[in-house]
């Protein structure tokens, strides 16, 4: 399994990003996707996520800024990022699991296959 995260950059306050992932090895529409970030000295936390029938989790920080989505032909999730803020900085990391369940959606720890990482950098 292989998951390859783009899409990152330096983006100014109010901007947007959009941050793709595609998979690869595994059989996309079974499998949950969730985007994380992570600031050095701080735990990885999760942003958004979507499980394999469509349902959906943000962080409270991200509600009505973020939107996450999948695209089956071509094994892609997306994370549309809109009134980025400075605070939005961080390394933005998905995820890939087959068995989480919906409450599960916000814990790193169930997921068992990680991208790369891309650097998302807002500046004010």
């Amino acid at each position: 399994v292989q998951l390859q995260a783009s899409g990152g950059g330096l983006v100014q306050a109010g901007g947007s990003l959009r941050l793709s992932c595609v998979a690869s090895g595994l059989s996309f529409d079974d499998y949950a996707i969730g985007w994380f970030r992570q600031v050095p000295g701080k735990a990885r936390e999760a942003v958004a996520c979507i499980d394999k029938a469509g349902s959906t989790y943000y962080d409270d920080s991200v509600k009505g800024r973020f939107t996450i989505s999948r695209d089956s032909a071509k094994n892609t999730v997306y994370l549309q990022m809109n009134s980025l803020k400075p605070e939005d900085t961080a390394i933005y990391y998905c995820a890939a699991d087959k068995s989480i369940i919906l409450s599960e959606l916000r814990n790193a720890v169930q997921y068992d296959y990680w991208g790369q990482g891309t650097l998302v950098t807002v500046s004010s």
